[in-house]
């Protein structure tokens, strides 16, 4: 068995357990080290049960409680070198991922997908146990060859819908923001992550987790009519996550 449960996704914070069999992974861990502790109880977990640490990019809504969490409970921590150069203290268990490698953490494979964003060297990930597959895919400006090919075969997907275009135009951000924002290297509007949606193998979707939405640049309902639109004729259920909740445990099937 797999299953996934999101902590918080937002530009707040944002955190993600992926779970199978006697492994269980965090992947970012964007909030403080006693934020992240209340998060983890909720969903019924301990930090001294988790097997690794994963962080996709040093931005501190991805980073931020990451080093001092590793080294309270002594877990391992896994970043490309890029990342890494940005922790603000020494972590003993460090790991450095290769980007171009798949690699193994107990009953769980990682495949890293480069993706193109403003930092230093990102990476997303899908997720590989017992036959099942979770891609969590946020933070990139733009759908690249490499990450079409990546997500194609997905149970689970949790999908950056981080704003629509036309708010993000006439939203209070400005100008350089809104240009980052909505770059190449920034984040996926409601439009990419249905572009994504409409390039891959869609037969064994099961879960689209709609994530990482802006507060001031998007609507939910928004993102979710997008999403449809991309799933129609499928059966895959459509989830949004909060900023503050999150999600609870969700069975890969």
């Amino acid at each position: 068995m797999m299953r996934v449960a999101s902590l918080g996704s937002g530009s707040k914070g944002n955190a993600t357990l992926i779970q199978a069999q006697s492994t269980t992974l965090l992947v970012d861990c964007g909030f403080g080290l006693k934020d992240i502790e209340q998060r983890l109880a909720v969903k019924g977990v301990s930090a001294n049960e988790l097997s690794a640490i994963l962080v996709t990019h040093e931005h501190g809504d991805h980073l931020k409680g990451a080093p001092m969490l590793a080294n309270k409970y002594a877990i391992p921590l896994w970043t490309s070198a890029g990342t890494r150069r940005f922790f603000k203290r020494e972590v003993p268990t460090f790991q450095t991922i290769n980007p171009l490698q798949r690699f193994q953490i107990g009953d769980i494979e990682i495949e890293p997908v480069t993706v193109p964003h403003d930092a230093s060297e990102p990476t997303q990930f899908v997720f590989r146990a017992a036959k099942l597959c979770a891609g969590v895919l946020t933070d990139l400006g733009s759908i690249t060859e490499h990450v079409k090919q990546a997500y194609q075969h997905c149970n689970l997907l949790m999908l950056e819908c981080n704003h629509d275009p036309q708010m993000l135009l006439d939203g209070p951000y400005p100008y350089s923001l809104k240009k980052r924002v909505g770059g190449d290297y920034g984040h996926l509007s409601n439009q990419q992550a249905v572009e994504l949606l409409n390039c891959i193998d869609k037969r064994a979707l099961s879960h689209v987790l709609i994530s990482h939405i802006s507060e001031q640049n998007n609507d939910e309902q928004l993102a979710i009519q997008a999403v449809e639109s991309a799933l129609e004729g499928t059966k895959a259920e459509i989830l949004m996550l909060s900023q503050v909740q999150g999600c609870e445990w969700i069975d890969v099937t």
